[in-house]
């Protein structure tokens, strides 16, 4: 598990799940394009204020972190090291039944 709070989480790269990329399809240009900005920000600080970070209960094998795209849209991930596995990128809803 990465070491989270006081500066101990760091993400330099993060890598696409074929279910994140069939997701990311699906959205209207408009939140595309919010996602990407999201993600800019991740890289800058895994924390800001906005993004929402969370580690979504019941995931330990792996753990499984979101961030808030939007009021409805969340993105999971798992992290490795520094690198972030994004695995979906869906409403709330669906994320928090299969992340």
């Amino acid at each position: 598990m990465p070491e989270i709070g006081a500066g101990g989480l760091k993400i330099t790269a993060y890598d696409f799940s074929n279910r994140f990329k069939r997701d990311f399809k699906k959205l209207d240009p408009a939140l595309k394009n919010r996602l990407k900005d999201k993600l800019e920000d991740l890289l800058k600080n895994p924390m800001p204020p906005g993004l929402g970070f969370e580690k979504l209960k019941g995931y330990s094998d792996p753990d499984i972190y979101a961030i808030h795209v939007t009021g409805n849209y969340k993105i999971s991930m798992e992290i490795v090291g520094t690198l972030a596995k994004l695995r979906r990128v869906s409403p709330h809803d669906d994320i928090d039944r299969l992340p």
